[in-house]
């Protein structure tokens, strides 16, 4: 099956799990997403563990050969349940026979069905704590799965919301696709967080990274290097892990581990199913929720940060946080540059306070002196002069951290209209010229309800990477110069101001020259005449103006 057709069964899916949400008074709710989420994940759960328990070297064949699986499977002791879970990989959801689907279904005719599925959800979380809980800034597990029937308050509808939520994901398999590398996530994941971000997001909303920013940061800091081992990649500020997962995918999932931070609660759940469904769930561990500014979780023994091979990050822009402004600032090791002045009013809809140089300096202080790190940005930033801004630029030029800035087409969030540019950073500070892109004027437009976006496509992410790749300069579109190039320019990392200014000359003889003046001449020479007859008539109509003794009698 493509890409394209899992998406859009996927889209399907949720699209159905939605309907059943909304027809019983939880569209637009806090709840909802989670009960989607969680409901999405069960299924995948229920199908991953069918698919792998059917491929098991010691049961594998009495429960492949049965007419199904999941039916067999209700046969089997509890010793033989134990045993089987030793088999599988530490990767692989462990379901007892009354919590798959199949079992469940069958049970859809009993009475106090939401009580079962809810119980179902509980047991499966308790069972799989240890591979796929997430925590929090404070050490506390955030479980898999919590009930989800509860949210309907009306105990009477609860088991028909049950088991319509139980027929949603029964139509669905996941069993084809276990192979795929689930790049096509990212459309998912967008699709997914339509809506939920005014539900409970509050200032902390969150955004889609698009996909092709995603692989143009992945394929520039990693290359094609595939002799990578124990790589380490962290985002400050992961969201759902778009940048994370196509990160992973281009070094080689079996050779990195995964580290983030969020401070949403949504967006650290859905980053959890993303790792599940890339198969990288050995990372779960390193998945925080919470503050990464206030409470950074990935630290050493002695409290200082922990330093990553690879760093990516598409930071909130703007977030007015007078709230702990001045505890930060305190820390002038950490905020060498310094931290936003503080708004005297915070307006939830017009932040002021550039949060998002904060996340630079933490990017910046995470990297091993090794290691590449990439942050998408305002566009703003790069021609910046004054403030926190300038004094980034100026220590990210003067280090040679900084090797190369891609500034993208407008409009290619799908959630703001801000134009965004991504930085590069080298903390080994090799390269001896830095490449600046303009690519504003790359992308196809498209219409997004009644939003005008612009995406770019393949042919143009890889004239991206090759043109950076390569330093290459082509004209109005790329320039590689050197730091001391940058000084001069006021520590600009702005392409177009580094594009040579052309005139085009055109060769004439001095006949046609000698003929073209003659023209501009007598050309001039009617114009003057114009004007003067113009002058006259003008003189001739004052001159005949008279005041009016009878005006008001």
């Amino acid at each position: 099956m493509s890409d394209i057709n899992i998406a859009e069964s996927t889209i399907a899916l949720i699209d159905s799990l939605k309907s059943t949400t909304g027809a019983f008074g939880l569209a637009g709710t806090g709840s909802e997403y989670k009960i989607v989420t969680e409901m999405f994940l069960y299924k995948f759960f229920n199908d991953k563990f069918g698919y792998e328990a059917k491929r098991d070297k010691v049961y594998g064949e009495r429960l492949s050969k049965a007419e199904k699986w999941d039916a067999e499977y209700d046969t089997f002791t509890e010793e033989e349940v134990e045993d089987l879970f030793s088999y599988l990989s530490a990767s692989v959801p462990r379901l007892k026979p009354e919590h798959t689907l199949s079992h469940l279904y069958n049970s859809i005719g009993k009475g106090d069905f939401s009580t079962l599925l809810d119980a179902a959800l509980i047991g499966i979380a308790n069972i799989n704590a240890d591979t796929f809980s997430v925590t929090t800034s404070g050490k506390s597990k955030v479980n898999i799965f919590s009930p989800i029937t509860t949210f309907v308050t009306d105990t009477q509808k609860r088991d028909e919301f049950a088991k319509s939520l139980m027929r949603n994901v029964a139509s669905f398999n996941f069993e084809h696709v276990f192979v795929e590398k689930y790049d096509f996530f990212s459309r998912i994941f967008e699709h997914l967080l339509k809506g939920f971000n005014n539900a409970g997001g509050g200032k902390y909303a969150e955004y889609y990274t698009p996909r092709a920013i995603a692989q143009v940061m992945a394929r520039l800091l990693v290359g094609d290097d595939v002799d990578l081992r124990g790589v380490t990649c962290y985002d400050p500020s992961a969201g759902t892990g778009t940048l994370l997962m196509a990160l992973a995918h281009q070094i080689g999932e079996d050779r990195c581990s995964i580290f983030s931070q969020d401070i949403s609660e949504k967006s650290s759940e859905m980053l959890r199913l993303n790792l599940i469904l890339n198969g990288l769930s050995a990372s779960l561990p390193n998945v925080v929720q919470g503050n990464t500014l206030t409470e950074p979780s990935h630290t050493e023994a002695n409290g200082t940060l922990r330093k990553f091979d690879f760093i990516v990050s598409n930071p909130p822009f703007k977030l007015d946080f007078p709230e702990y402004r001045d505890t930060l600032a305190t820390d002038t090791i950490r905020f060498w540059a310094g931290v936003p002045n503080a708004v005297k009013k915070v307006d939830p809809m017009k932040p002021k306070m550039a949060i998002y140089t904060c996340f630079i300096q933490h990017v910046l202080n995470s990297l091993k002196t090794t290691g590449k790190g990439a942050i998408v940005i305002p566009t703003g930033f790069i021609t910046s002069k004054s403030g926190v801004e300038k004094k980034i630029l100026q220590r990210v030029v003067d280090e040679h951290w900084v090797y190369g800035c891609v500034s993208m087409p407008s409009n290619v969030f799908a959630t703001t209209g801000t134009n965004v540019s991504v930085i590069f950073f080298d903390k080994s500070a090799t390269t001896e010229k830095v490449i600046l892109i303009d690519a504003s004027k790359l992308g196809e437009e498209y219409k997004e309800g009644n939003n005008q976006k612009r995406r770019l496509l393949d042919t143009e992410i890889d004239l991206i990477v090759n043109t950076f790749r390569n330093k290459e300069t082509v004209e109005d579109f790329s320039v590689a110069v050197t730091y001391d190039e940058i000084k001069e320019k006021g520590y600009s990392l702005s392409a177009g101001q580094y594009f040579d200014i052309k005139i085009d000359y055109v060769d004439i003889t001095e006949e046609e020259f000698n003929v073209r003046m003659a023209n501009y001449k007598a050309e001039l020479t009617l114009q003057f005449a114009e004007s003067r007859r113009l002058e006259e008539e003008i003189m001739k109509q004052l001159d005949s103006l008279r005041f009016n003794n009878d005006l008001g009698k």
